[in-house]
């Protein structure tokens, strides 16, 4: 029977490094996204076979003008929900028995979140989203397709930053308005600056 498979990689096991793009104006997230050949802490061993055609397959969808998006924190089904989403994936490939991914921060709300926090030195991990078959037992997956990567806070935490943070802007005073502007902002960089420091401020009154 085919699986939902959610596998989460903090921040240190990922290896995330954050880039921008030459002119300044875009923001990644690059690092590994699932780990091959190995049991992980859900039980599970993704043969490195198994990573690859299901890395082929995503990338195939990119360079064919698909766009893979993810979200921050994770649902608990495939469906990708639009109010969510923090980025796309540009890339995927195979580095050893690992498959990495390339994040691209887009300018939703949820992706200004992420901006701010990365910018506030707030640790993320990933979480790969997928599905596929697991044998009883052994635990190893096959026919195992990435659905997305999403972007999480530390497996550690209780409760993931993301979610703290929209809720918290949700009830904040003057909260409605900040995420009115967060969606409006576009490419206005004096109503982006303003609104990084509302949200940083929040970040500081939450005391993530």
């Amino acid at each position: 029977m085919t699986t939902y498979l959610q596998e989460h990689l903090n921040f240190t096991a990922a290896n995330i490094v954050t880039e921008s793009s030459e002119d300044g104006k875009d923001l990644f997230m690059k690092g590994i996204c699932i780990q091959g050949g190995v049991k992980n802490a859900n039980e599970r061993v993704y043969p490195v076979d198994e990573i690859q055609n299901a890395v082929k397959s995503l990338n195939e969808q990119v360079k064919g003008g698909y766009s893979v998006l993810g979200e921050v924190d994770h649902p608990d089904d495939l469906k990708i929900n639009l109010d969510r989403v923090s980025h796309m994936i540009t890339e995927m490939w195979m580095d050893g028995p690992n498959g990495h991914g390339k994040l691209k921060i887009l300018p939703t709300p949820m992706g200004k979140l992420v901006e701010t926090m990365l910018g506030s030195g707030v640790k993320l991990g990933v979480s790969s989203r997928g599905s596929g078959n697991v044998s009883e037992g052994s635990g190893h997956v096959s026919d195992f397709e990435i659905i997305t990567v999403d972007i999480v806070s530390q497996p550690s935490a209780p409760n993931a930053y993301p979610t703290a943070i929209y809720e918290g802007l949700i009830n904040m005073n003057g909260g409605h308005r900040v995420l009115e502007n967060l969606k409006s902002a576009g490419s206005d960089t004096k109503l982006q600056r303003y609104l990084k420091s509302e949200v940083t401020k929040l970040i500081k009154d939450l005391k993530l």
